[in-house]
């Protein structure tokens, strides 16, 4: 890696009070008309979503403006769902999204939708806007547990025992209460917000249910005040992206965990080939056909795909295969027409 790849790839990391997590005003309009192809590229392309995904598409909003300076690419993170609210209302051109977009509509108390207590699915939201999504999933992740390197005594963690400590109502308060013999020091647990798909994912996976998780931890959309947290408390463990590991790891922990065929640290092999289970999963960028009419959106994600392997390795994700890239890329094209 080159002295300046680094440097940018420590940036990336760092939040939202850098270049690219600013985020002020609101999207151009989704039915504005492309300008003629022949002039120089100008305009704005607004991305919101996932803290996981945020490194990859800053590290591509960097380079694409060195090469078109006119178009400003503004790219922050208030997690994949509140991401989707934005970009359903028309506020972002696309949403970094650590989960797929929720399909299902979820009924009110008397079966029906259009009830008070209804709720309507970032699909159907999207699609009451007039948004029509297009999916372009960008790399691969392993969901990392992490702890401080202090704790000398977790050296795995069964999925069983990640459920006891996660699930909703857990009396789990120590580390003795997880194994016999570890020592009965209260567990300060740190975790990704209520709006993160990496919270939806880890609960779906791990407690059975999306958004099914004790509330008495510290939360947040960051996941570098996350990092923070865990590495100055001796008895912290949390999770998010391993890319936020990987630049951490003279600060962290990493835990390897067991789904009942032994114990597999997160690794880009183990992600890559799928043995790190079930904490490996897809990563996505939703953009919409309304935005791609916008000549300076459509130049931005044709540039993200022809360059996303390179920065996902940069930044430490897993690069998509070829086959998934090139299945990306007619869902990209598709959308051109």
């Amino acid at each position: 890696m080159t002295h300046r790849q680094t440097g940018r790839r420590t940036a990336l990391l760092l939040g939202a009070t850098l270049l690219f997590a600013a985020c002020g005003g609101s999207a151009s309009s989704p039915g504005s008309s492309p300008g003629p192809s022949s002039e120089p590229l100008s305009g704005r392309v607004a991305i919101d979503g996932s803290s996981t995904v945020y490194p990859i598409s800053a590290a591509v909003a960097e380079e694409f403006q060195i090469e078109h300076p006119d178009v400003k690419v503004t790219v922050a993170f208030s997690g994949t769902g509140g991401g989707f609210k934005k970009f359903c209302s028309t506020e972002t051109d696309a949403n970094d999204a650590s989960r797929p977009i929720k399909t299902k509509d979820k009924p009110g108390a008397d079966g029906q939708l259009g009830t008070a207590d209804d709720e309507l699915s970032e699909a159907t939201l999207c699609a009451n806007a007039g948004i029509e999504p297009v999916e372009l999933k960008v790399a691969y992740d392993g969901l990392s547990v992490v702890v401080n390197p202090a704790n000398d005594f977790v050296d795995c963690l069964t999925i069983v025992e990640l459920k006891a400590i996660w699930d909703q109502g857990s009396t789990v308060t120590t580390w003795a209460d997880v194994r016999a013999g570890w020592p009965a020091e209260k567990i300060e647990l740190f975790g990704p917000g209520a709006d993160s798909g990496t919270f939806d994912y880890f609960t779906e996976v791990i407690n059975g249910e999306a958004k099914r998780s004790r509330a008495d931890y510290t939360p947040s959309e960051d996941d570098n005040a996350l990092v923070q947290g865990i590495a100055n408390d001796e008895n912290g463990l949390g999770y998010f992206g391993f890319a936020y590991y990987e630049e951490n790891t003279d600060k962290l922990k990493i835990v390897p965990v067991d789904d009942g065929a032994g114990c597999v640290t997160p690794s880009l092999d183990t992600i890559k080939d799928g043995s790190y289970a079930p904490l490996s999963r897809p990563l996505f960028v939703y953009t919409s056909r309304q935005s791609l009419a916008r000549p300076e959106v459509a130049a931005f994600f044709a540039y993200y795909l022809d360059t996303v392997n390179s920065f996902v390795d940069e930044v430490g994700y897993v690069p998509l295969p070829e086959d998934e890239l090139t299945a990306t890329n007619a869902a990209l094209q598709a959308a051109l027409k």
